[in-house]
């Protein structure tokens, strides 16, 4: 149709944003439905459908989505789409801008391989419209059942599988394998040691025991972060701020949202002098209901000589946006950009990670 936009790629712009704006799953859920159901059809086909008025017939498509894509086939941009975009947040100020500008990529996401509720292409993708050079792709580890943690084997097939994407994405992108890797009780990490070599990059959490008292949490930490394995220690204290946000859709949210957490109990100077001492970043994690870790142990980090790591935590391709939230906190801080391993590119990433192993 002449004078025509493209409906999928509307319709997964405004999941995308919806996503990114912490709507509601059923909501971002629509969305994706619609535009996957498209997919599989001749563009003259969704036309004919959507001049008489059949779309709807279409498993995933409803009223809403059917009028967005009639107004898309129109040339028009969809009314849903105008009104999120005129109510995107706050600009960042002059400090978190740069900051976000000079970030290169995102080393902490996670896709429907695990917990994440879209393919490790989609959040590629999704990557690459928001200008990364790189994003790594971080997958639960075994011991984390509830959010179906990739097991060894699973992890060798999701690295020949990550290979296949990488010759398929734009030039100039490439996904970084990675993992997030439970550390478990002992400080031990939670995968073969062999895989953990094979990474690019390997992010080590605490996600079990975590009002363990100070000295067996502070203990447990500081044995992980002397992991040669282990580049980032990710969403440091576990704490939840507010509930978790509805967007995220993976299976292994289930029965993971209405809740706030306190931070776990250590001693952030020990912790933080151990990450210096063996070149751990800390990761300063940009989901809203995290905020981990707090403005008072970035400083403190910042002031034992740490590294970090700006990361999404992403669980879906909108939330890959959610670094801006991260910059903020970094840049009131005072977190400058030569400490975080993300605004360095592929191959400096590459060649850190690899000297620490």
């Amino acid at each position: 149709m002449a004078g025509s936009r493209d409906p999928i790629a509307d319709l997964r712009r405004i999941a995308f944003l919806l996503e990114r704006a912490n709507e509601a799953t059923y909501r971002v859920r629509a969305f994706r439905s619609a535009a996957k159901a498209l997919a599989g059809l001749p563009a003259d086909e969704v036309a004919a459908r959507a001049g008489n008025g059949t779309l709807t017939e279409l498993a995933g498509v409803g009223d809403v989505t059917a009028r967005c894509v009639a107004e898309s086939l129109a040339g028009e941009e969809p009314v849903y789409l105008r009104r999120l975009v005129a109510t995107e947040g706050s600009d960042l100020d002059a400090e978190a801008t740069a900051l976000r500008a000079a970030l290169r990529g995102d080393c902490h996401t996670h896709s429907d391989w695990s917990d994440g509720g879209s393919p490790i292409e989609e959040m590629a993708l999704a990557a690459v419209e928001l200008g990364h050079e790189y994003v790594v792709l971080t997958d639960h580890s075994p011991r984390l059942t509830v959010a179906r943690g990739l097991t060894a084997e699973r992890l060798r097939r999701q690295l020949d599988y990550v290979a296949q994407v990488n010759a398929a994405l734009p030039e100039g992108f490439r996904i970084l394998t990675g993992i997030e890797v439970d550390i478990l009780a002992d400080g031990s990490l939670d995968q073969d040691e062999d895989l953990l070599a094979r990474l690019d990059v390997v992010v080590g959490s605490v996600h079990s025991g975590l009002k363990d008292e100070r000295s067996k949490m502070t203990r447990r930490m500081v044995t992980a972060v002397a992991n040669p394995h282990l580049d980032i220690l990710g969403h440091v204290t576990g704490r939840m701020v507010s509930s978790r946000p509805a967007g995220v859709t993976g299976p292994g949210d289930k029965g993971h949202r209405a809740r706030t957490r306190a931070e776990s109990d250590f001693d952030p100077d020990a912790v933080f002098a151990a990450c210096a001492e063996h070149d751990t970043a800390v990761e300063i994690n940009s989901r809203p209901e995290r905020q981990d870790p707090p403005k008072r142990l970035i400083r403190r980090a910042l002031e034992a000589g740490c590294r970090f790591a700006i990361n999404t935590d992403a669980h879906a391709p909108g939330q890959l946006d959610w670094q801006r939230f991260g910059c903020e906190r970094a840049a009131l801080c005072g977190v400058p950009a030569d400490r975080v391993v993300n605004t360095w590119p592929a191959e400096q990433l590459l060649e850190w990670t690899q000297s620490r192993a």
